[in-house]
């Protein structure tokens, strides 16, 4: 409930990151809504701007789908444009889990002609335990493995998450 300009029900407030391409992608615009529902928070992602898939080759990571991340630290700061977004650390991960069970795991991106839609629940955390972090997304698909990141690649794009409204 809003009230004298304070949230004091944040249970029933949504969070939005909105993530944009740094200088690796920047075509990429997108939305990401978190929203707590019963046992969880349904998570869904709009964004435009992918690159078309390519598969990898001998010498030759792929192309997509896109590793799609929350990230430790609620910053999108190019830094080097060459390896963007770092301020951002590494992945959110608040019960120290091996990668691929990481709070911060999520789906990967399917690029649709550059686009990609998408929405799906988890119990790993409410909209509070999120709101101050940032979205990644990444050049290459996450293997779920690999630690401490599942090995997806050059850092796309990044948006803060912030309260909605």
């Amino acid at each position: 409930m809003y009230q004298n300009g304070y949230w004091t029900n944040w249970e029933n407030r949504n969070a939005v990151a909105y993530v944009t391409g740094g200088p690796l992608r920047p075509q990429i615009n997108g939305v990401v809504n978190f929203q707590n529902v019963a046992g969880g928070t349904w998570v869904s992602v709009q964004v435009t701007g992918l690159p078309e898939y390519r598969p990898g080759t001998a010498t030759e990571a792929p192309v997509g789908p896109f590793g799609f991340h929350i990230h430790e630290n609620g910053v999108c700061e190019v830094g080097n444009p060459n390896d963007p977004f770092q301020a951002a650390n590494g992945h959110w991960n608040p019960t120290n889990q091996p990668h691929g069970n990481h709070a911060g795991d999520f789906p990967v991106l399917f690029s649709n002609h550059g686009r990609a839609c998408m929405g799906f629940f988890t119990d790993r955390f409410q909209v509070n335990d999120v709101v101050g972090r940032s979205i990644i997304i990444h050049n290459n698909p996450d293997d779920y493995r690999t630690q401490p990141a599942g090995d997806s690649g050059k850092r796309l794009a990044c948006g803060v998450i912030q309260w909605a409204g």
